[in-house]
């Protein structure tokens, strides 16, 4: 009921034209959208995840899209990058294979003073519409470091060492994990919140 009174109020749109829309993304966007996806699973060697999932090269307008739904209060876009990710069949398969997701966090500074984490908001959603697949807090940023996008990448993985934590650690013992961040770079965040997850994992398995 709340959710219906709050489209009354605030109708659904197109995250990317603007339009009305109550399945967040209208059929024109959705076909020049799928254009320039390049949705692909990677097997990963030297890291501490064995996979990489992406569905698109961060340019163009998805890079100005995501950087508006981070940085210009557009929290409203996560239901429209869902879509996306959802509609997707081979991405879709891969994460409704697995037993829980969750994000890389924001520390908690930054959250307060964005109003939002927009990879838990996306995380979430996808969870409440994969039957099966749950959405669990697990990680938790413990220092808010230099921003990532402006240090190279030895800098990076220096920089995001020891930057998270593991919490309800007893949710994740031998679960099939999928992480999820909005931006994929050099992958040392990614990196090292899955370092976190396999210690704990393999500790409690």
């Amino acid at each position: 009921m709340f959710d219906k009174i709050l489209d009354i109020i605030f109708p659904p749109v197109c995250g990317f034209c603007g339009e009305k829309n109550y399945g967040y993304l209208c059929k024109e966007c959705e076909s020049k959208i799928r254009k320039n996806s390049t949705s692909r699973k990677e097997k990963v060697k030297g890291k501490y995840f064995s996979e990489k999932i992406s569905l698109f090269s961060y340019k163009g307008e998805i890079r100005n899209k995501i950087l508006g739904y981070k940085f210009s209060g557009k929290s409203y876009m996560y239901k429209t990058f869902v879509k996306i990710i959802l509609n997707d069949k081979k991405i879709y398969d891969i994460l409704k294979s697995c037993d829980i997701i969750t994000n890389v966090p924001l520390h908690k500074k930054r959250k307060n003073e964005r109003g939002y984490d927009q990879s838990e908001l996306i995380a979430k959603e996808i969870a409440h519409n994969i039957k099966n697949l749950k959405f669990a807090k697990v990680l938790i940023k413990v220092r808010n470091i230099e921003k990532q996008s402006l240090l190279d990448k030895k800098e990076r993985a220096n920089n995001i060492k020891n930057a998270y934590e593991i919490i309800n650690e007893e949710i994740i013992c031998n679960k099939k994990i999928i992480l999820f961040d909005d931006v994929y770079t050099s992958g040392a965040t990614t990196n090292e919140c899955a370092r976190m997850l396999k210690r704990k994992r393999s500790k409690r398995s």
